[in-house]
């Protein structure tokens, strides 16, 4: 049960730093080298940095930032990054989590799907892509990163679900994490401004249902750490340039049993032996 906190009155700015991480993993299985390069080719321009820049804009909007400044790479022979400089400015009720406002609950969800990036004067948003794939097994694995740090009362909580839904993503590994501390008018310190006991609690009921969650959190040092993988494993939506019914049986099994483990091994943080039930 969290803690509730009433307001506090500051003295001076509010010097606490709000940091939200993820790792997003889309994990594909791509038949042939050709299917290989065409999944890479499709990952590489489907998130370019012109798209991501457009995402990081709405993220911007939904944690009511002003957006100072813009920086972004395409790679070769493939990848993306995107920084943005943003500041704090008045913003409308629906987008500010209130410090002391005691609850937790679930941010906007997008209007389409994107994906998300940023960063923040006295704090940063970033995203950088990564697709690459098994020199070997046929399996391909888009992995984005992204930081949300901001200062003050903008929190980056308030864009958690719409970077879910921006990468509907096969795993999502979040931390959470608030630094620093600031003081009220008495001088005393606050470490923290707002209740928290699980990232969770800030997820839209559609996320919560559709995947398997690990919490792993440090409340002394106001560290907060989930991991969710999809609970459901449909083989075509993992399939690029086949479908299953086209497959022989064994090749189905090979590839379901190839998947599973990708995706268990990401999930757990450890290469793994045996298989996967």
């Amino acid at each position: 049960m969290s803690r509730r906190l009433n307001k506090l009155k500051l003295h001076g700015f509010n010097n606490l730093t709000k940091t939200l991480s993820f790792n997003i993993y889309d994990v594909c299985y791509t038949r042939t080298e050709k299917a290989q390069r065409e999944y890479i080719e499709y990952i590489d321009e489907e998130y370019n940095a012109e798209r991501l820049t457009k995402i990081l804009t709405e993220v911007s909007n939904i944690i009511g930032a002003n957006i100072l400044n813009v920086a972004h790479q395409d790679y070769d022979p493939q990848g993306a990054s995107v920084t943005m400089l943003i500041s704090e400015e008045p913003v409308k009720s629906e987008h500010l989590f209130q410090a002391g406002d005691g609850h937790e609950a679930p941010g906007p969800l997008p209007l389409e799907p994107d994906a998300v990036v940023a960063h923040l004067d006295k704090s940063h948003i970033t995203v950088h892509t990564y697709p690459e794939s098994h020199p070997r097994k046929g399996i391909s694995t888009f992995r984005a990163d992204i930081d949300v740090s901001t200062c003050g009362r903008i929190s980056p909580l308030r864009a958690l679900n719409y970077l879910i839904h921006a990468f509907d993503s096969d795993i999502v590994i979040m931390d959470y994490r608030v630094r620093g501390f600031t003081r009220d008018v008495n001088g005393k310190k606050h470490y923290i401004d707002h209740p928290i006991n699980s990232i969770q609690n800030y997820l839209a009921k559609d996320t919560t249902n559709k995947y398997r969650m690990i919490d792993v959190n440090v409340y002394q040092e106001n560290i907060f750490h989930t991991k969710m993988m999809l609970n459901d494993f449909v083989l075509d939506e993992y399939l690029f340039g086949a479908i299953e019914a086209e497959l022989p049986r064994k090749e189905v099994e090979d590839i379901k049993k190839g998947l599973q483990r990708e995706m268990a091994e990401i999930f757990y943080g450890s290469n793994m032996e045996g298989g996967v039930n």
